[in-house]
């Protein structure tokens, strides 16, 4: 796909969704057939002041988190990147600042990647980044073609995070690495106490102000707690297939990075 021409959505079964089963949309219970198209309204919502959104909720500090990311993937010119749920493009952008190669942003939302296609010309970055609508469950590529994968925010929205995880592996080269950075469970109690408070009381207050959408950022506060801890997702990358599987935490845990190869 160009970054003229955005793919059209791929298509809902083949995330492969289990008839009369329930998953977790935050703190509701909803059908799995449910979920996609829910947190596809997320973040056709949020699409237009996603990353304004990211500067207010974080002071600017995800810019920090996300650094960290591509000085941990270490950027050359010939390593090519898929970053899946990765909508508005800013990971892509860094990578090739970074002095990566070729960059494919994947997601699931047609609106968030139309809005990160539209920044990179604005900013002058025609060349070197490909836009994909796709599932991170059903990724749209072929076994062993991408040498890098990256997941910035988006695994915790996935239905089966152990689906998108084989997915990851399955589309990896041997030798390509994961890195997923996600928010994640506080390691100190008393910044952990802080950060309870702020999120749930400040946070959706924030969407309803800046992004006119408090429901939204709602889900987004609730989600991040429904996610599984460090040590846990470390594990299931291990029985995913990944090698080499480590973590490194953020701001007291407030955000993780995990890695892992296949080997």
């Amino acid at each position: 796909m160009s970054a003229h021409d955005p793919a059209p959505p791929a298509q809902a079964a083949a995330a492969g969704e289990t008839a009369g089963a329930s998953t977790h949309f935050g703190f509701r219970e909803v059908e799995e057939v449910a979920k996609t198209g829910l947190v596809r309204e997320v973040f056709d919502s949020v699409a237009g002041r996603y990353d304004l959104m990211n500067d207010l909720m974080s002071g600017g500090v995800h810019r920090l988190w996300k650094s960290a990311l591509i000085d941990t993937l270490r950027p050359r010119a010939g390593m090519d990147l898929l970053d899946v749920a990765g909508g508005t493009g800013d990971i892509a952008r860094r990578f090739l600042d970074a002095g990566g190669g070729r960059a494919t942003v994947c997601d699931i939302n047609e609106t968030m990647l139309r809005v990160g296609r539209d920044k990179s010309i604005d900013r002058g970055v025609l060349k070197g980044i490909d836009w994909m609508v796709g599932d991170a469950e059903a990724l749209p590529l072929p076994d062993c073609s991408v040498g890098a994968y990256t997941i910035a925010f988006g695994l915790r929205n996935v239905t089966h995070v152990e689906r998108a995880l084989a997915e990851a592996r399955r589309v990896l080269r041997p030798g390509g690495r994961f890195l997923c950075l996600e928010f994640s469970h506080v390691t100190i109690p008393w910044l952990e106490a802080l950060y309870e408070r702020y999120s749930f009381n400040v946070l959706p207050a924030l969407g309803a102000v800046v992004a006119k959408d408090r429901d939204s950022y709602q889900y987004l506060v609730e989600s991040i707690r429904r996610f599984p801890p460090q040590d846990r997702l470390a594990r299931m990358m291990a029985d995913a297939g990944l090698d080499l599987v480590s973590y490194r935490n953020l701001s007291g845990g407030i955000a993780a990075i995990h890695s892992g190869w296949r080997i």
